[in-house]
């Protein structure tokens, strides 16, 4: 599966090639309780057809009216701000007096797009540029700590796998979580050495390694943006990545199994392997918020909400990463 901004690009170029007109609308800004973040995407096609939003629905519907008046044919970006007063922010469905700054582009280039296209789909990150100043708009190469960034005339946003995640075993957890990661815009590397997994491995837009998981994850090299993730309840694998995944800057590092499995492997990775109690102390394991999750599908939600609760910050009742949170027991004791 393909994450939103690529798939919002993937329906701009069949309007491109079917020779079909749109505008581009991009969230620069917002205040109060704005249904979209900045950097969202919304694709506007002149008969009212939409890729993408930037709204509960309302401010999509007042800009396909605008369209269709012809208030958009032409000229360069522009800035057009709705819900500055309590009244137009609840005509327009905006909650809590929230009030949106939106970049519209009348005609965007399909040739710059498909570049940007291009490197999503080859796992690369981009940062795109739009000056109202000057009206142009352009693509260059992004890294890891670009953020968006907008002060009133140019607005940057970065497209891309922001965030990475390692999972070993390319069992049906993997394949469920493999797709599921994809949509939140990670990068996702599975890595498996047994030959009877991996022949069967078929999940597009993976990167399938077949080394022993230590070098594996040396090789991924995890920073603060990655996470690990170890599904095959076999230690000959798991323990080897956890052991160089714990020593690794990134945030999140959790391995599949029951309390009393992660119980054993904590006090095995202190008895066995050079790792300090505070660095045990990172693994989440069991893996993942507890949901009561049993099968394959579950336990990807469950560990995905988990990455996205400490990614934002949020508070869902998370213990420390030691502690036994068991959303799926996946018929281990």
């Amino acid at each position: 599966m393909d994450s939103p901004d690529l798939q919002v690009l993937q329906g701009i170029q069949r309007w491109s090639d079917a020779g079909e007109g749109f505008v581009l609308v991009t969230v620069a800004r917002t205040w109060g309780s704005a249904p979209r973040p900045p950097g969202a995407w919304l694709a506007l096609r002149q008969d009212g057809a939409t890729l993408g939003s930037v709204s509960g629905g309302c401010v999509e519907d007042d800009l396909a009216r605008r369209l269709a008046a012809g208030e958009f044919d032409r000229g360069p970006p522009r800035l057009l701000t709705y819900g500055v007063t309590r009244d137009e922010a609840a005509r327009f469905g905006l909650p809590c007096g929230g009030t949106l700054e939106l970049i519209l582009e009348p005609a965007p280039s399909a040739a710059g797009l498909t570049d940007l296209a291009r490197r999503i789909a080859a796992g690369e990150l981009a940062r795109r540029t739009i000056d109202l100043a000057t009206g142009t708009v352009t693509v260059e190469d992004a890294t890891r700590d670009d953020a968006l960034t907008w002060d009133g005339r140019r607005l940057s946003t970065v497209h891309g796998p922001r965030w990475r995640l390692f999972v070993v075993g390319a069992n049906q957890i993997a394949r469920c979580l493999a797709p599921m990661a994809q949509i939140l815009d990670y990068a996702v590397t599975v890595c498996d050495p047994r030959v009877e997994h991996t022949s069967q491995w078929d999940v597009p837009g993976v990167v399938l390694t077949t080394e022993m998981p230590d070098d594996a994850v040396l090789a991924f090299a995890p920073d603060p943006h990655a996470a690990v993730v170890t599904l095959t309840h076999d230690p000959k694998l798991d323990d080897l990545a956890l052991l160089e995944a714990l020593k690794s800057p990134a945030f999140y590092v959790g391995a599949l199994g029951a309390r009393r499995t992660n119980a054993a492997r904590r006090a095995r990775l202190l008895e066995h392997f050079d790792l300090s109690a505070e660095e045990v102390g990172r693994l989440h394991g069991p893996v993942g918020l507890a949901i009561g999750s049993r099968t394959p599908a579950e336990i990807a939600v469950a560990i995905l909400a988990h990455l996205t609760a400490l990614r934002r910050g949020a508070s869902v009742g998370l213990a420390a990463p030691s502690a036994a949170l068991e959303p799926a027991r996946c018929g281990h004791p």
